[in-house]
């Protein structure tokens, strides 16, 4: 019996309540009498036979129908809501355990044709196109699968930092002073006066560490950078945290335990889904090694590629330090005059900072360091960065209430993923991405 969507309205809470999953069925089920709602994906029409494909947010299960059934199906498109209720039957279908004999099926909610792209994937469209159509390229099992993974690796920050004792914290995205001196940050008039979006939690986060010593928020930031690249956003989420009482070095050891332990727990309780970025000999590492700045300079060099103590280590740069370094490493000390004005210098060296980043390859993920935590150096700083003082007087009284030693760091979230997923896009795995030309959906 097919049904059609009036029909079927005052039943479908009675259906989800009592729905099984695509995932859920095997050969134990057998026999029964069950219910599934899901998105029509193929009808094979064989004429006096026809065969269904269903897919839920587990995955698929194939239907087979005849008679009236099979009628009724012809006239609904592809890539519509149906509700199938039938019985679990053996089945010699190569990608499933049984098929479902179907006795009943119930239009809920019927799709345009053609749709603006193919979400089976069989047809490809640009990025551009999926991204216009996101919601329907989610219906994709490898995109869809993407953003799971991006879910489940949140859970396993949050769970990993708690268990470090940390305190998750919600500080705000309009600010009225710029963090790092004004630079790539949206402004903006808030209420007769200037006001930026934040690029990020920095000064909030230290000063928290006065009366929670360990924090960190996973939020989104925001930072006016024109940049036309396949790893930069417009807005973009980070892991940031901050730790009183620890130096640079604890924090790498944070961040290296925080990295291994995520991508080891996606190995062995989400290992189905991270089999289809087909990159686990690629991620997998037990210690992420240290290498200073200086012996970066000599790595480029016996590689023919010569930078001056002092100058930023360029993209090509970057790509030739990872052909020696191919996974995860960290780049520590760097010249204090390339960090921002919060950065601890060595005590015996000024010129090298207490700084990290962590790349992988070319594509750095996390930056860090310890922070100067006396009001006078700091003032001192902010001078000899061109910065005024007088802008950050809020932020420089709380450093003269007791202000602990504190070290920290932020993750670009959105570029980790990149990095779990095996994507070369960073819009590949943002679900709306905003950019210097993406303004919607």
């Amino acid at each position: 019996m097919l049904l059609r969507s009036q029909e079927s309205n005052r039943l479908q809470h009675e259906y989800s309540m009592n729905r099984r999953f695509a995932s859920s069925i095997d050969k134990n089920h057998i026999g029964q009498n069950l219910t599934f709602i899901g998105w029509l994906e193929d009808f094979r029409d064989m004429g006096k036979i026809g065969f269904i494909s269903v897919r839920d947010m587990t995955g698929n299960f194939q239907g087979v129908l005849t008679g009236e059934l099979l009628s009724g199906l012809r006239e609904i498109p592809r890539q519509s809501v149906i509700v199938v209720n039938g019985t679990i039957q053996d089945t010699r279908a190569e990608n499933f355990q049984v098929e479902v004999r179907v006795e009943k099926v119930e239009l809920l909610s019927r799709a345009i044709n053609p749709l603006p792209i193919d979400p089976t994937g069989r047809v490809k469209s640009s990025l551009d196109n999926r991204l216009d159509s996101r919601a329907l390229d989610l219906r994709n099992f490898k995109i869809s699968n993407i953003f799971r993974t991006r879910s489940y690796v949140l859970h396993l920050i949050r769970k990993f930092l708690y268990s470090k004792m940390f305190v998750e914290v919600n500080t705000p995205k309009i600010i009225g002073t710029a963090t790092e001196g004004g630079a790539d940050l949206f402004g903006f008039e808030y209420f007769s006066k200037k006001a930026f979006l934040a690029q990020s939690p920095q000064l909030y986060k230290e000063q928290l560490t006065l009366g929670l010593e360990r924090v960190f928020e996973i939020s989104s930031y925001f930072r006016a950078e024109p940049s036309h690249t396949v790893r930069h956003l417009s807005e973009f989420v980070s892991v940031d945290l901050e730790a009183a009482f620890l130096q640079y070095g604890d924090i790498m050891d944070i961040v290296q335990d925080l990295i291994i332990s995520t991508i080891n727990d996606l190995y062995v309780h989400y290992d189905k889904q991270m089999a289809y970025f087909e990159n686990k000999q690629d991620i997998m590492v037990d210690k992420i090694p240290r290498i200073t700045y200086e012996k970066c300079l000599e790595d480029l060099k016996s590689l023919g590629e010569k930078i001056e103590f002092g100058d930023d280590l360029s993209d090509p740069a970057l790509k030739k330090l990872g052909e020696i370094y191919s996974k995860f490493y960290f780049i520590i000390d760097w010249p204090t005059k390339l960090k921002p004005f919060y950065i601890l210098e060595h005590d015996k060296k000024s010129e090298f900072s207490r700084s990290f980043d962590l790349q992988y390859g070319y594509l750095e993920i996390v930056s860090g360091g310890t922070r100067e935590h006396d009001s006078e150096r700091l003032k001192n700083k902010l001078l000899e960065k061109g910065l005024n003082p007088k802008s950050f007087s809020d932020h420089l009284q709380t450093f003269e209430w007791g202000m602990p030693p504190h070290s920290g760091c932020g993750l670009g979230f959105d570029r980790f993923i990149m990095i779990l997923t095996n994507s070369t896009n960073i819009r590949e795995v943002v679900l709306y991405p905003r950019d210097t030309e993406r303004l919607s959906p």
